[in-house]
């Protein structure tokens, strides 16, 4: 996949481009009409079809690169709430521009950012960060434990799909010690379908996401978003508790989830 985040990152970090980082996305639709925008816009005017596609979700949206650098101050609530639910050795998955970890090592844990994009774990590096991996999640070696494995701004996404939760959560169960815990959020975008989702498969929640910045355009991937109670059904056949630490008004949510 072409380093298009990492890329944005870098340029915001080195002062070396003003341009805009978009979003393009498609979501599996039996509906038509005005098409909702996926950061939380009502959806209107649907009319019902028999087919279940894909569907452009309308036009780009825009992804500030600030968000990734921002410090203590203007981190939200539920990020602060997982944050302090952080203990021991912890790795920080798709840690983006490092900001979590910088503010866990500064608090004095032991913290590791994990990274896929070569350019944003050299801006983690040049922020100050002590420990990172440049790798896909998948491939850690499962020798080296950790106490907690932390995933913000909807991290879990990369998983992308439901097999691939399920495939998330045995990789994260290998890579914790006894007594561990997994910390992360996501939410529910049944609003994308005037709260009546398709049931089956696929699920509603498996988005397909572009990056697009300076011409260049990532390839697509899948991104997901899980509800909470199918989240609570997979993760418990997959052996897990899952603690509710945060929830809003839009079922933006926070979990932690031990292994029973």
């Amino acid at each position: 996949m072409k380093d298009v985040l990492g890329q944005a990152i870098a340029d915001y970090y080195h002062m070396t481009s003003t341009a805009k980082l978009w979003v393009h996305s498609q979501v599996y639709r039996r509906y038509t009409g005005r098409r909702p925008d996926i950061r939380g816009f009502e959806p209107q005017g649907y009319i019902s079809q028999k087919s279940l596609r894909l569907e452009s979700n309308g036009p780009r949206d825009l992804m500030p690169v600030e968000t990734y650098f921002r410090n203590a101050d203007n981190m939200p609530e539920l990020e602060w709430i997982a944050l302090q639910h952080c203990r021991g050795r912890i790795l920080d998955i798709g840690a983006g521009a490092g900001s979590h970890t910088l503010f866990l090592q500064q608090t004095g844990l032991h913290a590791t950012a994990l990274e896929i994009s070569p350019k944003a774990a050299a801006v983690i590096a040049a922020r100050g960060v002590k420990h990172i991996r440049c790798q896909d999640f998948f491939t850690i070696d499962a020798r080296k434990k950790y106490d907690t494995l932390l995933l913000l701004m909807n991290g879990i996404g990369l998983a992308g799909t439901i097999d691939g939760l399920r495939s998330f959560l045995k990789k994260a169960r290998s890579l914790l010690r006894p007594g561990g815990r997994l910390v992360f959020d996501s939410c529910n975008v049944a609003y994308l379908y005037n709260g009546k989702p398709p049931k089956g498969s696929p699920y509603y929640g498996e988005v397909l996401y572009q990056y697009e910045y300076r011409r260049m355009r990532s390839d697509w991937f899948h991104w997901l978003f899980i509800d909470r109670r199918t989240l609570g059904r997979i993760a418990t056949n997959e052996g897990w508790n899952v603690k509710l630490l945060y929830k809003d008004k839009f079922d933006h949510y926070l979990v932690e989830c031990t292994t029973i």
